[in-house]
């Protein structure tokens, strides 16, 4: 018998992940059923279950993968020096994060939100997942305070807030649109962005 090529034991996997993502985006982790997931892939159990032993175990590997792939897009735009201006940096991050796994489209709408709500609902639940969460978190906040610390240095903001504490709301804006991004349908990563550039630019009274 031939030998299967780890090339095509990859495809395979990514096949199998790539639909899981999509079932569990559409119905969520536990509406979904491990027959739903077959017959999205088009699989028979006995290749599926070669890779993964059940739908917790695939559930783990999404989450793990929607992690790294929301951390990567920070650390990418955390490389950048000087950064551009929060409301460009925000949306450009937002935009990656849309075009992540082009499976996870509906139209021209990208469900990798809905994927992302559900992961973090997910580890709500789970204490392994959490922990993993929290470690993907941490990494994510390690870049974006390595964003503000670049805004502080190169004058374009104040350091007498610490960075760490604007890091954590330049997320939570990504956060917020994310979910708003999922549950509605008038919403543009160009609104963020105008928002964004509309609250820094503001006069305070002294």
């Amino acid at each position: 018998m031939a030998r299967v090529s780890q090339e095509h034991l990859d495809a395979r996997r990514r096949q199998i992940l790539d639909g899981a993502a999509l079932c569990f985006a559409h119905n969520g982790f536990h509406a979904t059923s491990m027959q739903d997931v077959l017959k999205e892939v088009g699989l028979s159990a006995g290749a599926v279950y070669r890779y993964f032993r059940g739908k917790e175990e695939l559930i783990e590997a999404i989450v793990a993968e929607v992690l790294d792939d929301i951390r990567g897009v920070f650390e990418a735009a955390a490389e950048q020096s000087p950064p551009p201006p929060p409301h460009e940096l925000v949306g450009e991050v937002l935009g990656n994060v849309l075009e992540l796994k082009p499976g996870l489209t509906g139209g021209a709408k990208s469900y990798y939100p809905r994927l992302m709500i559900q992961v973090w609902t997910e580890t709500l639940r789970n204490d392994d997942l959490s922990s993993l969460i929290r470690e993907g978190y941490a990494g994510v906040r390690a870049a974006w305070v390595r964003v503000v610390e670049g805004y502080q240095k190169a004058g374009m903001m104040s350091s007498d807030v610490p960075a760490d504490h604007v890091a954590r709301t330049m997320i939570a804006m990504a956060q917020g649109f994310a979910a708003q991004y999922a549950l509605f349908d008038d919403v543009a990563v160009e609104m963020l962005q105008n928002g964004v550039r509309a609250l820094v630019s503001m006069d305070l009274p002294s």
